[in-house]
């Protein structure tokens, strides 16, 4: 892994995965979602990464229409770097994931590195009642759930970017996802300096462990030297802990409501600013700097705000 100069924290402000009866602080509508973004920039955040949901449910939706209002306010309140999800939900076709970051052109996309079994269901256990029916049915139906991004749908998603100038976040939940990155890399389709983002704890893929985290380091390491970026991403109670390990050893960082709903056992975050805070804390006490939004573009190699669409 390159030498990190200073540590990046990126911040998910929402998600696909929890739903909104599982924390009343979750944001759903455009002005939530903006609300919940500018704390986390004004918090510390270099990164937002962005997802947007139906605000009459709260179902995770892919329309550009209710991406754009929060991506204004942000835009105008902030100079955070836009990272828009080509994620969505488990639940959509590669051509829905992929519209919001086709129209806004951002300066960062997240890329999912592999299909894999996106195991939700175990969420059962823990909340017996919900708002909406799709929320029930949008974990039971995670026992038979795969996340699609096939060699031809991630070779798509990258053609579109590169067209665009958008670099990728590589979201890779298991040590396949490493290798493929490295495919892509070989044929050219994606160009130092690659922004690793490891997701640990996700069912359907590596597991929460600090080993787990050590392997996907040295893989990383052996696949592509000094050519990548790394960063932390732990779900549910493996947040903090896996970002502050990670960051002890070099990485950048990720939180947010997306990833994690909690601040500590039993106690929901109240906002992913709550979150930024605490990892900052933690950055801080180990003497790590902490990124501005102009110096994690210039790690990644980004394109900068003045060349987004919107």
């Amino acid at each position: 892994m390159a030498t990190r100069t200073k540590a990046i924290i990126t911040c998910a402000p929402t998600g696909a995965i929890h739903t909104p009866s599982m924390s009343p602080h979750l944001p759903v509508t455009a002005d939530e979602i903006a609300t919940a973004a500018i704390e986390a920039a004004n918090a510390g955040a270099a990164i937002l990464h962005l997802h947007a949901r139906d605000p009459v449910d709260g179902r995770p939706s892919q329309d550009p229409d209710l991406f754009l209002p929060f991506l204004s306010k942000i835009k105008k309140a902030t100079n955070a770097v836009i990272n828009i999800t080509t994620g969505g939900s488990p639940h959509m076709t590669v051509e829905e994931r992929m519209r919001p970051a086709t129209v806004f052109k951002p300066e960062l996309a997240s890329l999912n590195m592999g299909s894999m079994n996106f195991g939700l269901f175990p969420m059962l256990d823990r909340y017996k009642e919900f708002k909406h029916v799709w929320e029930r049915e949008n974990l039971e139906n995670s026992r038979n759930l795969v996340f699609k991004n096939t060699f031809t749908d991630i070779e798509n998603i990258l053609r579109i970017g590169n067209a665009n100038g958008t670099r990728f976040e590589f979201e890779c939940y298991d040590i396949s996802h490493l290798n493929n990155l490295a495919h892509f890399l070989e044929r050219g389709l994606v160009k130092a300096p690659l922004f690793v983002q490891s997701v640990f704890g996700i069912l359907g893929g590596i597991g929460g462990h600090p080993e787990d985290l050590m392997h996907m380091r040295r893989t990383a390491d052996r696949l592509f030297g000094a050519q990548y970026r790394w960063s932390i991403l732990g779900a549910g109670r493996n947040q903090i802990p896996l970002a502050t390990i990670g960051a002890a050893m070099g990485a950048n960082v990720r939180v947010g409501l997306e990833d994690s709903l909690w601040i500590g056992p039993g106690r929901l975050a109240v906002s992913s600013a709550q979150q930024v805070t605490r990892i900052r804390t933690v950055l801080e006490a180990l003497n790590i700097e902490i990124a501005t939004p102009d110096e994690a573009r210039e790690i990644l190699n980004l394109k900068g705000a003045a060349h987004v669409a919107f």
